[in-house]
């Protein structure tokens, strides 16, 4: 149980104004019984001014008449809102009050223009509308298109900043996910450029394709044309035509 704020002050008032225990008031007060029966008997802390701790809001009036009828009892202080467990969102469209509904395109506009990595669904929720809606004024086929003015949406109310900056952070991580998958995609399925340069050991053995026949043929020439005082015979003609035929 939490100790009253004032606790001697709050034991003065009880004794002064209730017909409680000394036990009922030490237990309450977290306080000494000595020292309770100090301060009624006026030796202890004289002139000490009492707090209704009613009017503080630590006692309920029925409790304390409930304790002064059972002396067994203790007082028990009220549970402070901060002591109170967290009530859970509720899931599901957010309610907007009617006196900011007005609102809700201007702020769309606003967070439309200002924040365009904000999907619909994100902006639905921070300022509960519609996909619809958004879709139309991001296409100006609202209705009040022309009258539309960017309104931030914090300042009228329809969200926190809180809010907004968690959205952002998590559109902003939802790119750069996206950027990465395609950055490994690319680099996986990369093509290298093939190498064309033709040499003698890729023409051995490929008389199919006319290119390489064509080169053969080249590089034949080539040789008979590099030593043109050659004198030619019947014997070297017909070799030569015949290494020909053999190469082709």
């Amino acid at each position: 149980m939490a100790q009253p704020l004032m606790p001697k002050a709050t034991a003065v008032w009880l004794i002064d104004n209730t017909s409680l225990t000394f036990d009922q008031i030490a237990d309450f007060c977290t306080l000494h019984i000595l020292e309770v029966k100090g301060i009624a008997d006026g030796d202890v802390d004289h002139g000490i001014r009492g707090a209704d701790p009613i009017a503080a809001g630590q006692l309920t009036r029925l409790a304390i008449e409930d304790c002064q009828k059972d002396s067994l009892s203790k007082l028990k202080a009220i549970q402070k809102r901060d002591d109170l467990p967290d009530v859970a969102r509720r899931v599901g469209k957010k309610y907007t009050p009617l006196s900011k509904r007005q609102d809700r395109p201007d702020s769309i506009f606003w967070l439309v223009r200002n924040h365009p990595e904000l999907l619909d669904s994100q902006i639905g929720k921070l300022v509960g509308t519609t996909k619809n809606t958004i879709q139309s004024i991001r296409d100006r086929t609202h209705w009040n298109a022309s009258n539309l003015t960017p309104v931030d949406p914090v300042s009228v109310g329809l969200c926190s900043q809180l809010d907004l900056d968690k959205a952002v952070q998590k559109a902003f991580k939802r790119i750069e996910k996206r950027k990465a998958e395609s950055d490994e995609s690319s680099i996986s399925t990369g093509i290298t450029a093939p190498d064309n340069s033709l040499t003698d050991d890729s023409t051995k053995g490929d008389s199919n394709n006319p290119s390489v026949e064509g080169s053969k043929k080249i590089i034949v020439e080539e040789k008979i044309i590099e030593d043109p005082k050659k004198e030619y015979t019947s014997d070297n003609v017909f070799a030569k035509l015949n290494q020909l035929k053999e190469s082709e």
